[in-house]
């Protein structure tokens, strides 16, 4: 059986990617804030889960959280970190920009490392990435938003290329939504939304 982690699975993409990788026989690890919601999803997936609460705000903490539940699931195939926020911000108010790149990159940038020399040591394994089709501009409303899907994907980019330099076969994936139907598509003009249940697909 193959096993998947899934960072930021309570609702939208997450909790989708769940269900589906149950379909596919997968046994999940499921982490995020809102471990109620994890519950509840639980109850829907009928093979093997594990649930553990990460707040990926605190990138130090979420690491060792992270060790914790791969311990727990002895080892991993896939981990998808799908965690993230982000705020229509036009008058750049610092906290909201902050709260942004705590999660998309501090807390990102942690878990894919982490990712990284785990698969590494065990000569294998599948990172995955959620940006945004947002990566590729800048935004007027929403400019750290922006910015820290571009730092993800740059991030991701450089971790391909290092699996590839170093002679590991581990594959990493940046996958960019555009809109989806979730809390995280914010602001008018949308267009082409997907569901979750599509995106995850």
């Amino acid at each position: 059986m193959k096993k998947a982690l899934i960072i930021g699975a309570s609702s939208g993409i997450g909790r989708e990617l769940a269900l589906t990788l149950s379909k596919h026989g997968y046994e999940i690890g499921l982490m995020a804030r809102r471990v109620e919601l994890l519950k509840d999803l639980q109850r829907e997936i009928s093979t093997k889960t594990h649930i553990g609460h990460l707040d990926i705000s605190h990138a130090s903490e979420a690491i060792e959280k992270v060790q914790d539940m791969v311990s727990q699931m002895k080892v991993i195939d896939l981990m998808i970190i799908n965690a993230g926020t982000g705020f229509l911000n036009p008058k750049l108010d610092w906290l909201d920009e902050q709260k942004t790149l705590d999660v998309n990159v501090y807390g990102f940038c942690a878990l894919a490392g982490f990712a990284f020399k785990y698969f590494s040591k065990q000569a294998c394994g599948h990172l995955v990435g959620i940006s945004s089709i947002g990566a590729l501009r800048g935004n007027h409303i929403a400019p750290a938003y922006n910015a820290s899907k571009a730092f993800m994907s740059n991030y991701l980019e450089g971790l391909r290329k290092k699996a590839f330099k170093d002679g590991i076969p581990i594959m990493v994936t940046d996958i960019k939504p555009g809109f989806v139907d979730t809390e995280m598509a914010k602001g008018e003009g949308k267009f082409w939304v997907a569901s979750p249940r599509k995106a995850a697909e």
